[in-house]
């Protein structure tokens, strides 16, 4: 048998050892997957298996470990071999040897699907009740299932390599570690990242707040469990520093943006007449549309409140047309929107050739049937307050993290007592240059500084953000953050240049109106930085705090009229956060 340690990730201590077998080394049988083939072949699966763990308790017994010991186990094996015996048989026969109970968790393993659920789960509860543990491996790989996790209650799921090896620059990857979290909390069970091979995919684990890590980076399986953790792993979790956080180019999706929009009116069936319908408005004024739908509720046809009393209201229009169908005087091609319609699908709608929603509304769907009413103003609204959120998580110019990313890097940097840099980067006389050459050129400059910025951080340690406009946020763990900030405002301030056209470039500026109306000179859009160092215990500082103590650097550097200006906070200070420091005047 071989041990590999299983450590916390929080303390760096070693919290277990899983028990892995090896065949004869340097032979065709020395793998795991050779032997238990082999093993297959011959019809010895499940007496193979037990074979296994009784060495791997001979062999824990004679080195005397008092640690926790992973056994991996099928649930066949599981059942067959202990099913049928009393718990504490099993308990005494491990006593025997020198080993407690309480030190053995039952890794459950499986190469088909578990058969008879609740047979494991009665077993598991036996032996439960005597002091073992269980664990769930290779969660997500296809074959252990949330419901086998939901049922079998295990003390620990071990996750699936798949989802962590490289995670530090994986964002869908590490949103699914994030949802498997809530479900572990709710669960009540301890999650055990497995795979982990590199420093910034452990540092990126142990920032998520994953219990265990295990994986060759931590601790290689070997003959005699190891009681210490490998220097560079060691480095890794007693450091402050705090990992950058891979993260998606779009906001979440916030799911039904329909719901709680829908107007529930009743609709009308084709034959209903003019003078009906003028009295059932009459009876709802709060109406703004009538749909008409067939037998089967499926809409057929709008009709807009106030196009139709200025048709009612005609001169001898109620006389000719009054008992005959409204339906003859509707829209038999009205917009239509599911109550299940993502984002891109309303913005769809918004962007049609057909734009009479805008003043008859639209109807809602719900599984093809009529669900009430919609109006233009409604939809126009539900998009722009979707792509704002969208704004606040992932800038749509630069795609780079917003606020709310923004804030919840400086509150993991607070919490951690790190040593950081917060630098908030500023463009002067940039609004003139975007009145005077237009929003592409302006889109252009801020995407040029975009890029600057990311040339010089490292990602692993940097964390860049764009708060809007034309200001940004880098939250610099590197050491030489301040040769880095030098040679991003050079490079900036030398490629704007080719933003403007040659007779401004041989005049050195433009002239434009400034904020009241003044028609005077500008120079170059430059970049000026305002720069605070923190550090400190964890929780001295707050998000808020850094944010007010970069703006104000930013606003010495302006007023200085200083590419850079670096101050050391002198205490936490109150603030409104980010969100009103893109306002701040240019």
């Amino acid at each position: 048998m071989a041990f590999q340690p299983i450590v916390t990730l929080s303390t760096g201590q070693l919290h277990a050892h899983e028990a892995l077998v090896r065949g004869p080394q340097g032979m065709p049988l020395h793998t795991p997957d050779a032997l238990f083939a082999a093993a297959r072949r011959e019809g010895l699966v499940q007496d193979f298996e037990v074979a296994c763990l009784a060495t791997a308790l001979k062999r824990w017994s004679a080195l005397d470990q008092r640690g926790r010991l992973f056994l991996n186990v099928s649930a066949t094996a599981l059942v067959r071999c202990f099913g049928p015996s009393e718990p504490q048989a099993l308990v005494d026969q491990m006593r025997m040897r020198g080993v407690m109970p309480q030190q053995i968790v039952f890794e459950i393993t499986e190469h088909e699907h578990v058969g008879n659920v609740a047979e494991l789960v009665n077993l598991a509860q036996r032996l439960h009740e005597v002091g073992l543990k269980f664990a769930l491996d290779d969660f997500g790989d296809g074959r252990s299932s949330l419901r086998l996790w939901s049922e079998l209650a295990p003390d620990y799921v071990k996750i699936d390599k798949y989802f962590t090896a490289d995670i530090a620059n994986h964002a869908q990857r590490l949103k699914t570690l994030q949802a498997l979290l809530q479900i572990a909390e709710t669960l009540g069970s301890l999650l055990v990242a497995e795979g982990v091979e590199t420093a910034d995919d452990l540092r990126v684990l142990r920032d998520l707040g994953i219990s265990f890590g295990q994986g060759y980076f931590l601790g290689r399986p070997q003959r005699d469990p190891t009681d210490m953790l490998s220097t560079e792993a060691a480095q890794v979790l007693g450091s402050s520093r705090v990992a950058v956080l891979p993260a998606l180019r779009v906001a979440p999706s916030p799911g039904r943006l329909s719901q709680g929009s829908v107007l529930a009116a009743q609709a009308a069936r084709a034959h209903i007449s003019c003078d009906e319908l003028a009295q059932c408005f009459d009876e709802h004024p709060g109406w703004h549309a009538m749909a008409f739908v067939d037998e089967q509720n499926r809409p057929i046809a709008l009709i807009s409140r106030q196009e139709f009393f200025d048709r009612y209201a005609k001169p001898y229009f109620k006389e000719i047309y009054g008992r005959k169908p409204a339906y003859t005087f509707a829209n038999p091609r009205p917009t239509v929107v599911d109550v299940e319609a993502g984002i891109d699908e309303l913005l769809a709608v918004l962007m049609s050739a057909d734009q009479r929603y805008l003043v008859e509304g639209f109807v809602y769907l719900e599984n093809g049937a009529y669900a009430g009413l919609g109006t233009g103003h409604q939809l126009v609204r539900q998009v722009t307050e979707s792509r704002i959120e969208a704004a606040r998580h992932a800038n749509p110019l630069t795609f780079l993290p917003g606020n709310i990313p923004i804030s919840e890097h400086i509150d993991r940097l607070c919490a951690a007592g790190s040593d950081f840099v917060a630098c908030y980067a500023d463009l002067s006389n940039f609004k003139p240059f975007n009145d005077h050459f237009g929003y592409w050129r302006g889109d252009e400059a801020i995407k040029l500084l975009a890029r600057k910025i990311q040339e010089h951080c490292d990602p692993k340690r940097d964390f860049v953000g764009h708060v809007g406009g034309d200001d940004f946020v880098v939250l610099f763990q590197s050491h030489d953050w301040e040769a880095r900030c030098e040679r991003v405002v050079s490079e900036f301030n030398e490629a704007v240049g080719q933003l403007y056209d040659e007779a401004s470039r041989q005049r050195g500026g433009i002239e434009a109106e400034d904020r009241h109306g003044t028609t005077r000179f500008f120079g170059f859009v430059s970049l000026y930085m305002g720069v605070v160092t923190f550090a400190g215990s964890p929780g001295l500082w707050r998000a808020a705090d850094v944010a007010n103590a970069a703006a104000m650097a930013k606003q010495k550097a302006k007023q200085r009229g200083l590419s850079m200006y670096v101050e050391a906070p002198a205490g936490p200070v109150a603030s409104t956060g980010w969100g009103g420091l893109a306002a701040t005047p240019q």
